[in-house]
């Protein structure tokens, strides 16, 4: 599991005024207290859990099988919405708040009614160049200034006309709150999946239209659940024949096994109350795995590890979190096996080869440094938005000498923040290297191409 932007302050760049950004309008959260804005976990089992979830609902809709990306962020509120595009940024929270697979896809089709319904709004410059964390800072920053009623930061970040638009989205919310519920209706019934979790997961939150605005969850203050809206949903159920159908029992496996992964990573300390020692269960054994790493009992780890590996032998995410363990243990050479096991049993993960070529980075073995870069290039052709992957790129590069290439990921790097100077420097310093019309000269000028737009859009 990979965290990003913890304990990272939010600095909002001067450009932002030029960026476009995608999102659904009832969305308004903001920063945490201190300012901070939340990290974005990547990890390869909760993703492909999310993947397999929404594939029957993506067929069973009209936005396409493969348009739709899943971004988990760690927050201990309950919120999921749609920004930058098709990507649904879905809280750690509200995971936590489910108490099932039925629940969390319920949601998930919620979000995708409002992508299916055009429930999106755009400023000046498309975020097509940016990373997650630059459009989650982008959304956070936005919602910031609509909750205080900051006019002027709002117009900064997505000019006067749109800030019109957002007032009167905003008073029309409950009517696109109420059409996204049918359509998640409708692709739940097609998909042939249960619909009462859509209501079950509204019901645990109704109780919050009496509490303060302030006390209340983000998710009901951006999707406010009136007792009219649930009795729709409920009228719908009712004559469903699919409320008494159960979900698959690997989902809801899956489902006990994402909890736990996440309580282990996050509140490790929580583990053994909410795992009591009489829980023998996989999950259960899983989290408190899980948390011995996260408090640095190295030898109850790696005892718990290989005994979850000796039940899933080839489970891949097992032995992910195997390397994981020891790399961060400083036993590099004893995580590549684990690492490279990981990647044999899932060729197509791209995280496992981000992780693995990360290793054999930190083995400080210049011989390796070409089997990390061609691992890291197989990932970038899924990870288009990853920092990280340009990161790693960059330092192998530079090890071996390949300085233009270096600066060309660096120059990656920094446009995917939305560093524009940094990035405008690095591209034009690595295009001097790269004879004109080569692969790399015209990764460089793409670059540069795409800050020139972006600038102009400034003026």
């Amino acid at each position: 599991m990979q965290k990003k932007c913890r304990n990272t302050k939010r600095h909002r760049p001067p450009y932002l005024l030029a960026m476009t950004l995608f999102f659904t309008i009832t969305f308004a959260p903001t920063l945490n207290a201190q300012g901070q804005l939340p990290p974005i976990i990547r990890d390869t089992e909760i993703e492909a859990t999310f993947k397999e979830w929404m594939s029957p609902l993506l067929k069973a809709s009209d936005i396409g099988t493969n348009s739709v990306d899943f971004v988990l962020v760690q927050s201990d509120q309950i919120n999921a919405f749609v920004a930058g595009g098709a990507n649904i940024f879905f809280y750690t929270g509200l995971i936590k708040k489910t108490d099932g697979p039925d629940e969390v896809v319920g949601v998930l089709a919620h979000e995708m009614g409002h992508i299916a319904g055009g429930h999106l709004i755009s400023t000046q410059q498309a975020l097509e160049r940016a990373s997650y964390e630059s459009i989650l800072g982008a959304v956070l920053g936005l919602g910031a200034a609509i909750a205080t009623g900051n006019g002027e930061l709002a117009n900064a970040i997505i000019g006067g006309s749109q800030n019109v638009a957002i007032r009167r989205f905003l008073s029309h919310s409950r009517v696109h709150e109420a059409s996204a519920d049918q359509a998640a209706f409708s692709y739940l019934s097609r998909a042939g999946l249960n619909p009462s979790g859509l209501s079950s997961f509204f019901k645990k939150l109704e109780n919050e239209e009496l509490l303060p605005s302030s006390q209340q969850s983000e998710y009901m203050r951006t999707h406010p659940i009136t007792r009219n809206r649930i009795e729709a949903v409920d009228a719908l159920i009712a004559k469903s024949p699919l409320n008494d159908k159960a979900f698959p029992a690997r989902w809801n496996d899956q489902h006990a096994r994402m909890k736990a992964k996440l309580i282990g990573f996050i509140n490790p300390e929580q583990v053994a109350w909410m795992y009591p020692k009489d829980d023998t269960s996989l999950p259960a054994r899983y989290a408190r795995t899980i948390a011995a790493y996260r408090l640095n009992d190295i030898p109850t780890a790696l005892r718990g590890i290989d005994a979850l590996l000796g039940e899933e032998p080839d489970n891949p995410y097992f032995h992910e979190l195997k390397g994981q363990m020891l790399v961060e243990f400083s036993r590099v050479e004893e995580g590549l096996p684990s690492y490279r096991k990981a990647v044999e049993l899932m060729p197509d993960g791209p995280l496992l080869r981000i992780a693995l070529a990360n290793a054999l980075i930190q083995s400080d073995d210049p011989a390796r440094l070409k089997d990390a870069i061609t691992h890291l290039d197989r990932a970038l052709v899924k990870e288009k938005r990853s920092t990280r992957v340009h990161r790693l790129l960059a330092t192998a590069h530079g090890r071996l000498g390949h300085d233009s290439l270096a600066k060309m990921h660096l120059a990656e790097e920094a446009l995917l923040q939305q560093r524009l100077p940094y990035a405008k420097a690095q591209a034009e310093s690595a295009l001097q290297g790269f004879k004109a019309g080569s692969p790399e000269w015209i990764k460089t000028k793409d670059v540069l191409n795409q800050i020139a737009l972006m600038e102009q859009k400034m003026k």
